[in-house]
């Protein structure tokens, strides 16, 4: 397995100004030849990630053997509709830095975000001088986040030769909807729901992700 942190986030390098899902995705192929890994290799991505492995099947398809989406569509993603989109609002209304990881964590919840949701986002703290600051650039974040949205990646899936996708929705989550699901499957891509689960389904039904992921 390999867990890589896409460009700008965690410890991977700062996002060019020019950055896209191309970019991410070659960047994520190159990564694999550093650390190794040949031929063709199983895409699991979740939201960005998931449009990025969409993305490597078309820029890099000879590194992509079967794509494999958590809670994400390849149409455009309507900024009305993005989840990802609030979270990254939250982050840039938080402090840059704080005395510690529980303020920071209560400024999170105290701003609409889950406990567990805002724990998995604290991963990306690192120590400042007697307190704690973000890992990333949230502002170039969420410009990233603005400019690919856009973006139709339908064609990974519906091209005449594609690899092997299969599909993982939240049923509290808009970001499959049924006629994108059904678009899916017509495309060869099954789509299966976690009932319980909002948009961040690792977080919300990390259990029952794991068992239909090791099931497939």
């Amino acid at each position: 397995l390999l867990l890589p942190d896409l460009t700008g986030h965690g410890q991977s390098p700062a996002l060019t100004p020019d950055a896209d899902l191309s970019s991410l995705a070659r960047d994520v192929a190159d990564t694999l030849g550093a650390q190794g890994f040949t031929g063709a290799v199983d895409w699991v991505g979740h939201s960005l990630g998931g449009r990025v492995s969409l993305a490597a099947s078309l820029h890099a398809p000879e590194r992509v053997k079967s794509l494999t989406l958590l809670d994400i569509a390849p149409g455009p993603v309507p900024l009305d509709l993005s989840e990802s989109g609030f979270v990254l609002d939250i982050l840039l209304k938080a402090p840059p830095r704080a005395d510690n990881r529980r303020a920071l964590r209560a400024d999170l919840t105290g701003r609409g975000l889950s406990e567990h949701l805002s724990d998995w986002l604290l991963m990306n703290l690192v120590p400042d001088g007697d307190g704690v600051r973000w890992r990333f650039d949230r502002d170039a974040l969420f410009r990233l986040h603005q400019r690919v949205n856009g973006e139709d990646l339908w064609p990974a899936v519906e091209r005449p030769v594609h690899p092997p996708a299969r599909c993982i929705r939240g049923g509290r989550s808009r970001y499959v909807p049924d006629e994108s699901a059904r678009r899916l499957e017509a495309a060869g891509c099954p789509v299966a729901t976690l009932p319980d689960a909002g948009h961040f389904v690792h977080v919300d039904s990390a259990q029952a992700l794991l068992a239909w992921l090791t099931a497939g």
